[in-house]
């Protein structure tokens, strides 16, 4: 039996050292939830006169 009450007075300092837990938080609560839309749908159209501007290249970067 002191075994269980060393357990209580354990966890009743424990208590009033740390106090409780908080509440906890509903999924719903964190999530958000925003339709994508972008800014300026023509900026994501394709230009075949301008696609040269928006690929990488190794070469390029180096001004070779």
């Amino acid at each position: 039996m002191e075994n269980q009450s060393a357990k209580d007075s354990a966890a009743a300092a424990r208590r009033a050292r740390f106090g409780k837990l908080p509440e906890r938080v509903r999924y719903e609560d964190l999530v958000e939830e925003k339709v994508a839309a972008p800014s300026d749908p023509a900026r994501y159209a394709y230009d075949p006169e301008r696609s040269w501007t928006s690929f990488s290249c190794l070469a390029a970067d180096l001004g070779l």
